[in-house]
């Protein structure tokens, strides 16, 4: 076996003394770039983000959802935030399973008309992203909440990136609540109603920003380049089964 081992490292020896110099160093860089190509591969596969960010008009639950994804509890009563709620954590739901369970970041971006800009930190790192509607008191909310989702679903960050979008429709717990189904046909009325107004005004004073269905039909959410779903939950009393569900299609465990 070592004979054999000996004549066929002489055999390698001999086959690159026989070879041109050039030929020799080709084959090196050849190997190395090989080599930094799959590290670097490497690299991007396990650093897929596992950001999820929560975003929506103040008084949707927002903070609430936050809290019940991280502790199990809604921390009770309204919470408004004037700062990002910003965690890494394994989900509260997960906490007893057995194995490696990969954390969630999860932000929690303020619903304030001066604070939407803050969005646009954390798009361009996002695995998906939850609007938060309040099924509760929609109607009264339903032009500004289709004017957000709006700005939201034509940022080129979230078009170019196909970063899926959930709408959550919460609160859905109380018996006044309108249905995912409603809510979804409203939202789209009123963002058929925006896209016209706003494609009638000159592209160059629109910046960053993707024209939103398909021109002469009625707008769906269907027609978006990324992939829009629509969920109940219900912060308050910790049914967010259907949440956890869209954050781990998009942060594998």
């Amino acid at each position: 076996m070592s004979m054999c081992m000996d004549q066929w490292i002489s055999q390698i020896e001999q086959w690159f003394h026989q070879q041109p110099v050039e030929q020799i160093y080709v084959a090196v860089a050849v190997l190395a770039l090989t080599v930094v190509l799959f590290v670097l591969f490497s690299l991007l596969k396990t650093s897929k983000s596992n950001t999820i960010v929560l975003a929506g008009l103040n008084g949707s639950g927002k903070t609430i959802l936050f809290y019940q994804l991280r502790d199990g509890s809604p921390h009770q009563g309204t919470v408004t935030s004037m700062e990002p709620n910003d965690g890494t954590f394994v989900l509260h739901s997960e906490l007893g399973k057995k194995g490696k369970i990969k954390p969630v970041h999860l932000v929690d971006v303020p619903g304030h008309s001066r604070l939407k800009p803050k969005l646009d930190e954390f798009l361009p790192n996002a695995a998906g992203l939850i609007f938060v509607v309040d099924a509760l008191d929609f109607l009264p909310n339903c032009r500004p909440a289709a004017e957000y989702l709006y700005d939201i679903l034509t940022k080129s960050s979230v078009v170019k990136r196909r970063i899926p979008v959930l709408i959550l429709c919460n609160k859905t717990d109380k018996v006044t609540a309108h249905s995912k189904e409603f809510i979804r046909k409203q939202l789209e009325k009123e963002i058929d109603k925006l896209r016209t107004s706003r494609n009638a005004i000159s592209t160059a004073d629109i910046s960053d920003e993707f024209m939103l269905g398909v021109p002469g039909e009625p707008f769906t959410l269907e027609q978006c380049r990324n992939k829009v779903t629509v969920a109940e939950a219900s912060g308050l009393t910790g049914e967010v089964s259907q949440v956890e569900q869209f954050i781990r299609e998009h942060v594998k465990p």
